[in-house]
Order: C-alpha cells, then structure tokens, then sequence
C-alpha cells in the first residue's frame, strides 16, 4: 500500500515542478533581446509508481509525481543550417555588389570629368588643329587635353590598384577572424561535451556556439556537422576548420600588390600547409573573387583602352610632320593604364600635315580627330567595358536583393521558432504560477488530513 505521506511527496514534485516552469519562463523573458538566444521550455513528465510488485510493497495505480525531465532548447537544426548558408551567400553577394559599386565609383561615368568626356575633349582637339594648323595656341591645347585623358588612365589604374590593397587588408582581418571564432567553437565543444557527459544543461553555451558558427558562415561559408557526443565539426569546403576540440588556421598568402597579382595569385590557406581544397565563400569569397577576378579584369580592360589609344594614335602621328618639319615621331609611349605618357615636347612636334612641304596642311590632324568614331578604337574599347561593368553591376545587385529577400524570410521562420515571445511567456508565467498554488492547496490539504488522522482522532467522548 502506498504510504499515507505519499500525498505529500506528490504535491512537493509538483511544486518543484512548477517552480522550475517559473525559473524558465522568467529566463526566457529576461533574454528576450539577447542575440542568440533560443527560447527554452521546461518539459514536465509524471514519474510512475512501483512496476515491481512486493510482498509487501504493492503500487495503488496512482503515480509518484511529476519531474521536469528536460529543460528543451526550442532550436531547428535544419533551419540553422540552411539559415548559415543562406546568409553565406547573400554576404557572398552583398560584398560582390559593393566591390562593382566602388569600382563604379572609380571610373564614374557618365561625368564631364570621366574618361568618355576626356576622350571626346582630346579628339576635338585634333578637330581644331586640322582647322588650324598653324595655330601654335590650338596645338598646346591639344597636348594639354591628351595629358588629360593620360592623368584619367593613371588615375583610373591607381584606383583599382589602391582597392585590390585595401581588399587584401580586408581578407586578412578575416581570416584572424575566422581564426578567432574557430578557436571560440572547439572551446564551446569542449565545454558542451563535457556539461552532456555530466547530465547538465547545456543551452546557453549551444546559443553561444551557433552564434560563431553563423559569423563562420558569413565570413568564409563555413559549413558544420554535428557529432553524437554533442560537439559540432567546422569546414570550410572539404577541409575541417573545426575538428571536435582541435582546431586548424587560415592565412592568406600570395601577392601583395596588383602588379604582382597574374604571377602570384591571392588565396586562402593552411597557415603554413596547403592551399584550401576549395574557396571559402561568403565575405571572404567575395574578396577573393574581386583580387583574383574583377578588379584584374578591369584592370586588363583599361590597359587595353590605353593600348588602342597609343596604337590608333601613333599609327597615324608618325606618318605625319611637325612644324618643324620633322616626321616619325610617336604622340604616345607606353601601352598600359599606368605606363602610357604624351610623348611629344612641344607644340611644334605635333605632326598635322602630310608633307613636309605643307607643314599648314592638316590632314594628319583631320584622319586623327576621327579616331573617336571607329569600331576598333580606344572609344569603343572604353564603351564596351562600361556597358559591361553597368550590366555586371546591375545584375549583381539584383541578385544581392533577392537573396537579401531569401535570408529575411528563413530569419524570420528562425525566430518564429526560438525566439522569446513576451505575450507567450506571460501566459506560461501565469499557468505555472496556478499550478504552483493548486499544489500548494493540495499539500495544505493533505497536512490537515493528517493532522486530523494523528492529533484529533480518538478524542470525542472524552
């Protein structure tokens, strides 16, 4: 027979039980705006009497109470993970728009100030040295307007190379990042595996870790696998950045400056091993994408700009003669962005005529001045990697919103799933709080009985 105090032990099971209810409740709302956190949730189990009959030991059928078996982390794992990779690639993408824009910003057309305007300006000034070729005044302007054009080059150039720099700097700052927060993750492991072998709870330190997994996966599209003792293993591609409690680093190596760049490419590696198996995504994909690809393929381009314009020029400038009569003499040297210079010294060097017997004539000028207008000329080069680069960044924009879009809308199904709902833990606060005072009643109830039973039973009639 079960033990008259057994009311007793069952009233106090539910008071533990109700009172843990509380402690979670009140924990959730009082991390309702802690970055992170997973709400919690106290799952309550009624505890079963005796199954193994005795002698004299027998159960009634009522049972010994109740038990928060488990306080229940209310977290997804298949929304985090899809969640870690969506947000991989919309910082992959975000980053890759930003990089277009600043390159945008770079050559900033259209602009009275751009390369296309200068362009326009310097072969207006071969227009108006073939209309007058004896003016001294139209030919120093024309030097002057293809310096011009020359300094846009060299501005451009510097431009990109100063951002490949400043991008180099930014993937190395990341990379001790992810360094850092991979070291935060096998610490984590241990602890978490540590806390679960000794039947503690373990839901802030599993908040804690997904935080740095997330940064993982924005900075270098980490991906994780979690093992059965509890501990979570990181990848970056095929390789384990994270490898239970051990950890591996990252550096970046290869060259330091744009010029360097074809020979010696930018990546990602094992500090003082092998070259990652595979590229890291996210931020740091991007920037790898942007040294490695965009900005030397600009670079290639505006080179090339730089070389149609010397060649288109040059082609003709040296068939023609100066006013000093002097011919074969080139307008430009040099074929790249940064190397090109206007070669000649003075305004009496610029060859307009055909003949050194018409030193008046301008018909070297006139063939010159077209050069703007033809399909194979620096014009169209320019153009064309413009268009390009407008197309490009436009798409990539595009791309960024809607993935921008994707990410919002897994954030929000995250939320809805662990994140603290205030309206929600108010009416648990208030159901526990019942529960408690029902069982408080219950065992007031119970202490009068036996109060009844021992102190006052036998006592009428004497």
């Amino acid at each position: 027979m079960a033990s008259s105090f057994g009311g007793i032990n069952t009233a106090l099971t539910s008071l533990y039980s109700q009172r843990r209810g509380l402690d979670v409740a009140g924990q959730n709302i009082a991390n309702a705006n802690t970055e992170g956190y997973s709400r919690q949730r106290a799952v309550m189990q009624a505890d079963t009497g005796f199954i193994a009959p005795t002698m004299w030991a027998r159960t009634d059928g009522v049972g010994a109470g109740v038990g928060v078996s488990s306080v229940q982390r209310l977290r997804d794992d298949f929304l985090e993970s899809r969640g870690r990779s969506e947000h991989a690639q919309s910082t992959y993408l975000k980053d890759q728009t930003a990089a277009y824009n600043s390159i945008e910003d770079v050559f900033n057309e259209p602009n009275s100030a751009a390369l296309q305007a200068q362009l326009h300006d310097m072969w207006g000034g071969w227009s108006d040295v073939a209309n007058n070729p004896d003016s001294v005044a139209a030919r120093s302007s024309l030097i002057e307007k293809s310096r011009t054009v020359v300094n846009v080059l060299h501005t451009s150039h510097d431009a990109l190379a100063s951002q490949w720099t400043a991008n180099r700097s930014r993937l190395e700052v990341y990379a001790g990042e992810v360094n850092t927060a991979a070291t935060a993750v096998a610490q984590l492991n241990d602890s978490i595996v540590q806390a679960l072998s000794a039947g503690g709870t373990v839901n802030e330190l599993q908040d804690q870790r997904d935080l740095h997994l997330m940064r993982l996966a924005e900075l270098a599209g980490a991906t994780t696998s979690k093992r059965p003792d509890g501990a979570v293993d990181v990848f970056i591609g095929n390789s384990a950045l994270v490898s239970q409690f051990t950890t591996s680093e990252i550096e970046v190596v290869g060259a330091t400056q744009l010029a360097d760049q074809a020979g010696d490419n930018i990546r990602v590696g094992w500090k003082g091993l092998s070259p990652l198996t595979a590229p890291p995504g996210g931020t740091m994909g991007s920037i790898v994408n942007t040294m490695t690809n965009i900005i030397p393929g600009l670079s290639a381009n505006l080179d090339q700009v730089a070389s149609d314009l010397s060649t288109t020029v040059n082609s003709v400038h040296l068939t023609g003669f100066g006013l000093d009569g002097v011919d074969g003499r080139p307008f430009f040297t040099g074929t790249t962005a940064e190397g090109i210079e206007v070669a000649v010294a003075g305004p009496t060097e610029v060859a307009a005529s055909s003949s050194v017997a018409k030193t008046l004539d301008g018909t070297i000028a006139d063939k010159i001045s077209g050069s703007g207008a033809l399909a194979s000329g620096p014009d169209k080069t320019y153009q064309n990697m413009i268009a390009q680069l407008g197309v490009v960044a436009q798409t990539s924009a595009r791309r960024a919103d809607i993935q921008s879009n994707v990410a919002d809308q897994l954030d929000e199904a995250r939320e809805a799933q662990s994140g603290v709902n205030i309206d929600e833990e108010m009416t648990n606060l208030l159901t526990f709080q019942r529960g408690y005072e029902a069982a408080s009643r219950v065992l007031t109830t119970v202490d009068s009985m036996l109060d009844q039973l021992i102190n006052r039973t036998g006592l009428v009639g004497r």
